[in-house]
């Protein structure tokens, strides 16, 4: 999708292939379509951490979910493979299906982790509950409870913990990885809670930033805000940055939709950020964005310049159906309605209009003339 290197994604094909119809089937619970740990060779597999988790983990079974569908849609882009495609997309309804069944821990509103003999462990962690709703696997209602019990059970000075509780492991519960907290953060944008997704941002990354050697992040953070393996913790460590596409794809609200930037989106989610200025590059040249918002007067300002032979979208926040958007100076909705010469629609408290290659600007509450 950044790069838009097709004979990368051809060359390996086969492999993906291989992945979702030999080795996740061989490790798939044909009695509850869910992934489960411990079928296979996947006994002694211990994910990132090692952890000691066994069954259908919620972690493994969305991200096999978001694994599929983006299968599905590599292999729509590719043509001729649409039998690839349907047979993804089917199964991983099946999949979403069964999580949301099996998995779901309604005493608290949040997935189990996995399970405990056989039984789920009353214990929930934060990189399945968080991917559930960046794969789509979590409706809006489920999504709005997951991060509702996240913000309540896991909050730290410092982050929010990868665990609620010390189940697994002692220490789980106060340690916290800016790894996995990078989806949890993307999930609150994505489900219309900026202003909660900035503020775990100033406080896991302030902590951070506020700590020796305060220009690095971290892998982890132990109890109290400590180096959570002493002088043994990476303090420069690259999995740690999701913070640069949390704001590259969110608050600058850049992204591509299709290979390569042949297609993309421009939708800022400003929450309580008042400007925001960046540059993303692409195959054919860089997308520069600058955007400024008033937000009490409902007044929003957005400038984009993309490459030409590209095709975009850029979206603005209205929150006031009665306020004109202008479109490059033409207006293009006012009163509830598209006007005649452009293209807008609106959904969602956006407006969106369509662009191609070029200059434009997009304004809410005046013409920006």
């Amino acid at each position: 999708m950044y790069t838009g290197d097709e004979d990368y994604i051809r060359k390996y094909y086969p492999n993906i292939v291989k992945v979702l119809d030999t080795f996740y089937p061989s490790i798939t619970n044909p009695d509850t379509q869910l992934v489960q740990k411990g079928l296979g060779v996947s006994a002694n597999y211990g994910d990132y951490a090692f952890l000691p988790r066994t069954g259908p983990v919620t972690y493994y079974n969305v991200l096999y979910v978001q694994a599929l569908n983006h299968a599905a849609t590599i292999a729509q882009f590719l043509g001729g493979r649409d039998a690839d495609a349907a047979r993804w997309t089917t199964r991983a309804k099946a999949v979403k299906a069964a999580v949301n069944n099996d998995l779901f821990d309604t005493s608290v509103g949040a997935f189990f982790d996995g399970s405990c003999g056989f039984s789920p462990c009353p214990t929930h962690a934060q990189d399945g509950n968080s991917i559930s709703i960046t794969s789509g696997v979590a409706n809006d209602t489920i999504a709005k409870s997951v991060l509702s019990y996240l913000s309540k059970a896991n909050a730290r000075p410092y982050g929010n913990s990868f665990y609620d509780n010390d189940l697994l492991q002692d220490g789980f519960s106060q340690r916290v990885y800016a790894f996995i907290s990078y989806f949890e953060i993307d999930a609150r944008f994505k489900t219309g809670l900026a202003d909660s997704a900035l503020e775990e941002i100033r406080r896991l990354y302030g902590w951070m930033a506020t700590n020796d050697p305060g220009i690095t992040v971290w892998e982890g953070i132990g109890a109290n805000g400590t180096k959570y393996e002493d002088a043994f913790t990476s303090l420069a460590h690259g999995w740690s940055s999701g913070i640069v596409p949390a704001l590259s794809n969110n608050v600058l609200g850049v992204t591509p939709t299709g290979p390569g930037f042949t297609a993309y989106r421009v939708k800022p989610i400003p929450g309580d950020v008042t400007w925001a200025k960046g540059v993303v590059p692409t195959p054919k040249g860089p997308i520069r964005v600058y955007w400024n918002s008033i937000k009490e007067l409902g007044l929003f300002f957005l400038t984009v310049s993309g490459p030409a032979g590209y095709k975009g979208t850029i979206s603005v926040p209205v929150t006031n159906n009665s306020v004109p958007v202008y479109f490059d100076n033409q207006l293009a909705w006012s009163g509830n309605k598209a006007s005649r010469d452009v293209a807008a629609q609106h959904e969602d408290g956006y407006v969106t209009v369509p662009i191609e290659g070029g200059d434009h600007t997009v304004t809410v509450g005046y013409s920006g003339s």
